[in-house]
């Protein structure tokens, strides 16, 4: 599959290099353009049960191997019913992957095209999944990798991302000050930006979600509730989900219902005063580390995907995250504060009678302090 970048903002083109990152015009966000996705099913059926079964798809050649030397077998999670009183709902085991959160779709993907383009060092921020993700994929590539933390992660990811020999760089400041301080690396060393955030590539990972949904199902649900910071799986979902609706598989999206802790969303507050982009906000405090976002680089994206599908925001407190995970657990699901706000979410949503609902397990409990 060939393609190349694309401003979001002054819609220039760019054909695609190792230290390429933003628009070198405008400063833009960049997407990617590509030849249309052809989704063939019944290629599916006999290949092995991780996300590279959908290799057509995925940004590159349909006889590519070099990603061989780079997968832990991610993807094909379960799908399972939450519970046996609510048996429309389903709940999607993410945290089932080599490093414990849904990161690790994304992360194949781009450490698999960044050892494709011949990329000897990577940089990542993160507030600790995502790092962790890009530095166990970068270890198993050769690839040297430097990820940017803030000083409060959690402890049992810093050392997840130590023990796969990243060079650690625990920056004093909010999520968008460690992201500052990598972008800045970025730049003066002229290194490929791994980021979950900027880099296109990790959306085309993140998209497999929706296509093991679908066959897992066999249609698509009603809704999907997908906690949001800065997009990842949101995204990836509502790309994954146009490509089956383009291919004619299914013939409408799902819902997607996005879920914010209250303490620290500018998505949610931008969705309601019906705004385009979102403004920055204060990050209050909240244990959904992994969504606490003030200021999302691809709001207009975000916001733009949850509208055309006929979607929602809804905030959780810290009380009602706290509760939801406990409530996880008596189920038997040990999940981080980050999905325990999802389920909160779900447990606010006014669901129809019958509506078919997937939520996502994103990140194992055990990763949490």
């Amino acid at each position: 599959m060939s393609e190349q970048y694309r401003c979001h903002t002054c819609h220039a083109n760019f054909e695609i290099t190792d230290n390429i990152w933003k628009c070198p015009k405008c400063g833009g966000l960049l997407d990617l353009v590509k030849e249309k996705v052809v989704l063939d099913p019944t290629k599916w059926k006999d290949r092995e049960a991780s996300l590279w079964r959908y290799i057509e798809a995925l940004p590159f050649s349909n006889d590519s191997i070099g990603w061989r030397n780079v997968t832990m077998g991610e993807g094909y999670t379960p799908l399972i019913v939450l519970d046996e009183s609510e048996p429309h709902t389903f709940v999607k085991v993410d945290y089932m992957m080599p490093t414990l959160s849904f990161k690790d779709r994304g992360a194949a993907v781009l450490i698999a095209k960044a050892k494709e383009l011949g990329v000897t060092k990577v940089v990542e921020d993160s507030s600790g999944n995502a790092g962790t993700s890009i530095a166990a994929y970068a270890k198993r590539a050769g690839i040297a990798c430097d990820i940017y933390l803030g000083k409060a992660t959690s402890p049992k990811k810093i050392a997840q991302i130590k023990a796969h020999g990243a060079t650690i760089h625990a920056i004093d400041g909010n999520r968008e000050a460690v992201a500052a301080a990598a972008q800045e690396a970025v730049t003066e060393e002229q290194t490929f930006y791994a980021s979950h955030v900027y880099n296109p590539y990790f959306y085309e990972g993140t998209k497999t979600y929706a296509y093991e949904i679908w066959e897992q199902m066999n249609t698509a649900p009603d809704s999907v509730i997908i906690p949001v910071g800065n997009g990842t799986l949101l995204l990836g979902a509502y790309y994954g989900f146009k490509d089956l609706l383009n291919n004619g598989l299914i013939m409408k999206l799902p819902r997607i219902i996005a879920i914010q802790a209250e303490n620290c969303a500018p998505l949610a507050r931008a969705f309601a005063n019906h705004k385009q982009t979102a403004e920055p906000v204060e990050n209050a405090g909240t244990e959904a580390e992994g969504i606490a976002i003030a200021a999302a680089a691809r709001s207009e994206q975000i916001l733009a995907a949850v509208r055309e599908t006929n979607g929602e925001f809804i905030t959780t407190s810290e009380e009602e995250i706290i509760a939801a995970r406990e409530a996880l657990a008596s189920k038997g699901f040990y999940v981080e504060p980050t999905t325990a706000a999802n389920y909160a979410g779900y447990l606010k949503y006014k669901r129809q009678q019958h509506e078919m609902i997937v939520i996502p397990l994103c990140g194992a409990g055990i990763k949490a302090n």
